[in-house]
């Protein structure tokens, strides 16, 4: 992940209601939910829950799919992953394994391929 993309998706989870977003989504994965429901679960306005899911879907935390007449939301792993890699790539003296975030870093790579 580029630092530009890091600080993107930093940026997305520092609003509460982002937050609150990525959280929900996080904890019914892989299950994806309208963004109806999850307006009414952290309390927004639908039209504005709109532009916050989209920031979160631009920086890799989420991502959609349609489902007939609906968008339903779900939390993307592989681009969550790749933001905790980034973080922990430099720790323990660039040998993340030995802090025991080695996992997390080959997952993330993995996710993004050669």
């Amino acid at each position: 992940m580029k630092e530009d993309d890091a600080v993107a998706a930093f940026a997305a989870l520092a609003h509460p209601h982002r937050l609150s977003v990525f959280r929900i989504l996080v904890k019914v994965a892989p299950e994806a939910l309208p963004a109806g429901k999850i307006a009414a679960m952290i309390g927004a306005p639908p039209s504005t829950l709109s532009t916050h899911l989209a920031q979160l879907q631009r920086s890799g935390l989420i991502r959609s799919t349609r489902e007939r007449q609906r968008i339903l939301y779900s939390f993307d792993d592989a681009g969550t992953r790749q933001l905790v890699a980034f973080l922990v790539d430099d720790c323990c003296g660039g040998q993340p394994e030995i802090c025991g975030y080695g996992r997390v870093a080959a997952d993330a790579a993995d996710a993004v391929g050669p």
